[in-house]
C-alpha cells in the first residue's frame, strides 16, 4: 500500500486531505495480540472494517509484546485492504517496516519521562532504518485512563476541567506536533464532548479521539463536538466478525453524514 488513491501521497497527506474533504474520518484499531486473534482473523476484521467505510487501520495496544506477531498481523492485513495501515505504538516493540506509517506519539501528561521522550529516542533509529513515515502525535489521557493510563503513568487530566486538556493540546501544537490523540483509556468512558469542543475551537491541527464509542449517537456527539478522526477498537473486537461489519457501517455512515456540515481546512505541515 503506497498510493491510497489515484495520486501518490504520504499517509499524512491522505489523512489531512480526506479530513478537509469529508469533515471527519473513522479509524479502526486492531490489537496485534496472539491471545486475542490470529493474523488471519485480524485481516478479516480489517476487511470488514474497510467494507464498512473505515478510512484507516491502526495497529497497536497497551500490551504489545511480540514483534514477529506484529509483522505477521500487518502483512496479513495488507493482503486484504487498500487503506493505510498505521502503527499506534504501545511501546518500542510495536514498530514494523511493513506498515505505511507510525503515529510517533509522546504521552505528554505522563509523570515518567520515559513515556514523554525516552522511548521515542530508543525507537527513533528503528523507525528511520525501517524508512517508516512518522506522524508526530501528542497523546493525552483523560480520566479514568484504564490500562493505557496505568501503564503510561499518566497524571490523568480531569474530566470536569476542559481548559487543562485544551492547554496541553495547544502547547503540543505550538511545539510542533501534527496531531492530537485524546482518550480516556481503551474500553473506558468517552471523552467528555466539552473537552473535544474546546480543543477544536483553539487548535489548528486534527484531533483524534478514542475510547467508548459504541453507537451512532456516540459518534454523532463526537463529530458535532469537533473530532476529526474517531477511533474504535473494543467495538471491533466484540462485534465486527459476528455482524460482518454491518453495525460498524451504521456508525461510520453517521460519522460521514454528520461531518458534511463541517468545513475543515487544515494545512499540511
Amino acid at each position: 500500500m503506497e498510493n491510497f488513491g489515484p495520486e501518490k501521497r504520504t499517509t499524512y497527506e491522505y489523512i489531512i486531505k480526506k479530513i478537509n474533504k469529508q469533515g471527519a474520518l473513522h479509524f479502526s484499531l486492531i490489537d496485534p495480540d496472539p491471545t486475542r486473534q490470529s493474523p488471519k482473523k485480524a485481516a478479516k476484521m480489517a476487511q470488514y472494517a474497510e467494507e464498512a467505510g473505515t478510512d484507516g487501520i491502526l495497529i497497536g495496544g497497551s500490551t504489545v509484546f511480540d514483534q514477529t506477531f506484529v509483522d505477521q498481523t500487518i502483512t496479513a492485513i495488507k493482503e486484504n485492504v487498500n487503506i493505510p495501515i498505521i502503527i499506534f505504538p504501545g511501546g518500542i516493540t510495536n514498530i514494523s517496516k511493513f506498515a505505511d506509517a507510525i503515529l510517533f506519539m509522546s504521552l505528554l501528561n505522563s509523570e515518567d519521562p520515559y513515556f514523554i521522550i525516552t522511548q521515542q529516542a530508543l525507537a527513533s533509529y528503528t523507525v528511520r532504518m525501517a524508512n517508516l513515515e512518522y506522524i508526530s502525535t501528542a497523546y493525552l489521557i483523560v480520566e479514568p485512563g484504564a490500562t493505557a493510563g496505568w501503564i503510561g503513568k499518566a497524571k490523568l487530566l480531569p474530566r470536569n476541567k476542559p481548559k487543562l486538556t485544551a492547554a496541553f493540546s495547544l502547547a503540543a501544537e505550538m511545539i510542533g506536533y501534527k496531531m492530537i490523540y485524546l482518550e480516556a483509556g481503551s474500553g473506558g468512558d468517552c471523552i467528555p464532548p466539552e473537552i473535544i469542543k474546546l480543543c477544536s475551537t483553539i487548535l489548528n491541527i486534527p484531533i483524534m479521539t478514542g475510547g467508548g464509542v459504541n453507537c451512532k449517537e456516540d459518534a454523532r456527539i463526537f463529530v458535532e463536538a469537533g473530532a476529526d478522526i474517531i477511533v474504535m477498537g473494543s467495538f471491533l473486537e466484540n462485534n465486527i466478525i459476528k455482524h460482518k461489519g454491518n453495525f460498524l457501517k451504521e456508525i461510520i455512515d453517521q460519522i460521514k453524514d454528520t461531518a458534511k456540515c463541517f468545513k475543515k481546512n487544515y494545512p499540511l505541515k
